[in-house]
């Protein structure tokens, strides 16, 4: 019995630490060999649910931002517009006076929800 106890003293630490060696390396190939995931030409802006089997998302690529749904047929390009700018900096330092003179962008919420009323 203290002999039993002993193996299982052993191999669970051993089991534990490979497992953890496993999901370290599955992260390091997912994101490339080099590492941080940049240089990379598409990225995923945002994405939303519509149905278990129905998915809209936003990919950016090469300065342009496309609007996917993904289904179990595939993907299918729904439209395209360039690239919004993101400044949060700006943002931060100016309140409601450049909301005043500059227009605010539409939301991708805001733009489905219009896309879903001309239906």
């Amino acid at each position: 019995m203290i002999e039993y106890l002993l193996k299982l003293a052993i191999m669970i630490p051993v089991i534990c630490g490979l497992a953890w060696a496993t999901i370290r390396v599955a992260k390091k190939l997912q994101n490339g060999v080099g590492g941080n995931g940049q240089g990379k030409s598409a990225r995923i802006i945002e994405t939303t649910m519509l149905s278990p089997t129905l998915k809209l998302a936003v990919i950016e690529f090469h300065g342009r931002e496309i609007l996917v749904s993904a289904s179990r047929h595939g993907l299918t390009r729904l439209a395209e517009a360039p690239a919004r700018e993101v400044d949060t900096t700006e943002r931060e330092a100016s309140d409601d006076e450049d909301a005043a003179v500059q227009p605010a962008k539409p939301s991708f919420k805001s733009v489905l929800e219009n896309m879903r009323g001309a239906k």
